[in-house]
Formats: structure tokens, sequence, C-alpha cells
């Protein structure tokens, strides 16, 4: 049986996704697991990220009902428009992606909370994607400046999240483990609990990792660098040269994995993208349809990988090999647009992937798609993402051309906006990456 509303059916998908990584819900639950004792005398919260506000809420809603010798206090940086009412812990809003004069400044009262900590106090660490860029404090040497321009010019390189993080950790005061060090040496325990938004879930690459080691160094971020052909003249001369001076010593590494202070420092993952997959399976399973997840670790260009998907979803069209119609794919993970020069582009990686796909799939009579980031934006517009189903097609010229100019102007927000078939959530206030679903249903 063919599914009678597949635009449905893909929001509903969607949902349940966002659902598996809601703080309000995962994070009271791996309060209650990691502490088994009620948390007593100082207890300092920092964080940052688009899920921190929400995140601080949930912890002051569970502190206030399990935890009544705990004296809370601190505070969390979000993206603007993310904020939400605190009764205890101050949430400040700061630039996405590329970081801003707020941001440096509540990172820096960040970092001088840090320093307040004595023996026996506890600091839990709230984090969630995007808060290497709202927690941006630039090393001794460097300025705000500084860390804008390399941040734009990563972005628009085409560069993985995980090698933007390892230049980043290197540029910073706070990140890469820094965070850690500065509250161990004063005799504080950490627990940091970690919304994941990036591919493997490793605690050194959500939001440039402030609680965990960082194994890569120096020469790794120079080496970034020179592989997106960034060292001839892109970057200030201010980070290159501090690059290369803590190349030869000149400033201190990252704390690496073997370093004793991470005996003190516990990063706890309680929601990640292939959690939000499993649900979402379930979902399509009680719908009648086969899911199938690809992975939560998909990455590469946005085009590219729709192409790669494409033929997936052709073998079952045509062949009913490996699966018999209807199937579901899912996937996570994070892809890249790369915007050639003097080209602006409207959408994001989402909208670019989905529209790369319906253009390659107009044999595909039964084949439907979403795709969307589970914080709400999707790249440079309003929207969280994109959807279609096979309604959309039509054998005119006029819309085959249509098409074709979006992809060649990176205008996939055009595409869809004309076809009202944005996806709009507002801030999620929550962030575990990309969510993608495709639709092989059956002929009737």
């Amino acid at each position: 049986m063919a599914i009678k509303d597949p635009a449905s059916f893909l929001k509903g998908a969607f949902e349940v996704a966002l659902k598996a990584a809601d703080p309000l819900v995962v994070l009271p639950m791996s309060l209650e697991k990691v502490f088994s004792k009620p948390l007593e005398g100082r207890c300092l919260v920092l964080g940052a990220g688009k899920a921190a506000a929400s995140m601080a809420v949930a912890l002051e809603s569970f502190a206030a009902n399990n935890w009544p010798k705990a004296q809370l206090e601190g505070q969390v940086i979000t993206r603007y428009g993310h904020a939400l009412p605190t009764k205890i812990i101050k949430v400040v809003e700061a630039g996405h992606p590329v970081p801003d004069e707020s941001g440096m400044k509540a990172a820096q009262a960040t970092l001088d909370l840090v320093k307040t900590l004595r023996p026996g106090d506890h600091l839990i660490a709230l984090i969630s994607g995007g808060g290497s860029s709202l927690l941006t404090l630039p090393a001794d040497g460097l300025t705000i400046e500084d860390l804008r321009l390399t941040t734009q010019a990563l972005l628009r390189s085409g560069a993985p999240i995980g090698q933007m993080n390892i230049v980043r950790k290197h540029l910073s005061a706070i990140l890469g483990g820094h965070m850690a060090r500065e509250a161990v040496a004063r005799g504080a325990k950490i627990d940091a609990f970690l919304i994941s938004d990036v591919t493997g879930d490793h605690p050194s690459s959500i939001a440039s990792g402030p609680c965990a080691p960082d194994d890569s160094t120096f020469g790794d971020a120079l080496q970034i660098l020179k592989d997106y052909g960034l060292l001839g003249g892109q970057l200030p001369a201010s980070v290159v040269k501090y690059l290369n001076d803590g190349l030869s010593g000149v400033h201190p590494e990252t704390p690496k994995s073997n370093d004793p202070i991470f005996k003190q420092s516990n990063n706890h993952l309680i929601a990640t993208a292939h959690a939000c997959l499993e649900v979402a399976a379930k979902y399509c399973e009680s719908k009648g349809v086969k899911p199938v997840i690809l992975g939560d670790t998909v990455m590469g260009e946005a085009k590219d990988v729709a192409l790669m998907q494409a033929s997936i979803a052709r073998e079952i069209y045509l062949y009913d090999k490996p699966f018999n119609k209807p199937v579901a794919l899912l996937s996570g993970g994070e892809c890249t647009v790369t915007i050639p020069s003097g080209v602006k582009g409207r959408g994001g990686r989402c909208s670019e992937f989905l529209l790369s796909l319906f253009a390659a799939t107009e044999d595909l009579k039964t084949l439907s798609g979403l795709a969307a980031d589970t914080d709400g934006i999707d790249g440079s517009e309003d929207n969280a993402g994109a959807w279609f189903v096979s309604g959309f097609r039509n054998a005119e010229k006029d819309q085959h051309f249509f098409v074709r100019d979006c992809l060649s102007k990176h205008d996939s927000y055009g595409f869809f906006q004309k076809m009202n078939a944005l996806v709009h959530t507002g801030p999620t206030l929550t962030n575990v990456n990309d969510f993608r679903i495709l639709l092989i249903d059956s002929e009737s």
C-alpha cells in the first residue's frame, strides 16, 4: 500500500527525531544516571551551544527537585533568538556561525568564572553544537576579528566541521580542553553533558571540546589550512604566525588524552544523530515502511551525496533491490556546500542536497524526500530545510530550466520557496546535525 500523504509522513519522521534530542527530556535522564547522590555545595554551570538555554532550563528544574543543598550559579551562551527564561543561570546570546563581540565578552566571562573555582566545587558544562563559535575567546595575541575572518574563510572553503574545529581549538583560550585545564588546576571536578552535532560523536569535536582532550596539533591545524588553500593571504597574518609559533613550541599545545587532568573531567553524551535516526526508523515501521539507516556520518559535498543516495533510491525503485518498496532511507551527518567566488547563494546544505536529489531523479515517480537541520536553521535563510513529493514534478521545460538555474546559483531556497515546500520550525533549541529521509513508495 502506498503512503496516502507522503508530505505528512516525512514531516512526522522529522518531528519524532527532534523529540529524541529534546534537552528537556534527555538531560534529566542523564543527570539521574550520572549522579547517584544529590550534589551539594557550589555548583558552577557553564555552557555554550544552540541547545545551551534549554539545557540550562532542564538543569535548573532537575536541581530544584533533586539537589536541595546545591548552590547553583553560572551562565550559558547561545545563538541569537535561542534564549529561554531562567531563574538562576544567566543566558547570553551571541553570533553564530561567525563569532562576534558579544560572544567574546561572554566567553571571557565564562573563563573568569572558571578561575573562581576552588577545591570541592563542581563544574557542570552544558555543551552542544554551535559552541565553537559561541565560546570564541582568542588566545593571547589574537583578536576577535582575527577569529571572525578565519571562521568566514573556513566556512567558504568547504572544510568539514571537524577540521574547522581543529583550527579553532588551536586559536582559542578556552576550547580544546583549555576549560578543563583551568578548572582542574583549581581543584574542581567536572561533568560535561554533550548534545552531539558532529559525525562520530567524539567529545573533542563537539563545540571543539572545552572539557575534552584534544589529540590534534598545531601542525594539523596548519595542514588543514594548506589543504583548503587558505595559506595564500586569505587569513590574517597574525593567525598564521600564531599557529607557526605554536608549532615551534612558543605556545602550549592543547591537553592530550594522557593528561592527568582528565581523571577529574567526565564527558557524557546525552543526544546523538544516530539515536534520532533510530527513533525515526521505528516511526517508519509503524507506518508500514521499511526503514534503512544509511548512517549518521554521511559527509561530502551536498550535491555529491545527493547523487549517491539517488542511485540507491533508483535501484530500489526499479528492481526492489536490495529492499522491497516501500522503503525509507534515513541518514544524518553534515554535508558541505562550496560556494564559488562571486556567488552569494541562498539556502543551506540540506536544501541543496534535496534540490540536487530532485534534479537527479526525474525518472523516480514515487520518490519523496525531506532534509532539514535539527537546529532549525539551514544555512543562510530562515528555514530548517525543505521537502518534496512526486506531485511536484511535471514535464514542462520551464521547470527543468528553473531547477538547473537554481542549482547553478546555489539558490535551493528560491526553488523550494516557489514550491511552498520549505520546512520552518524556528529555533528548535537542540542540535544533532542534519536529518534526511527519502521515501521510495509503492506504485499503488
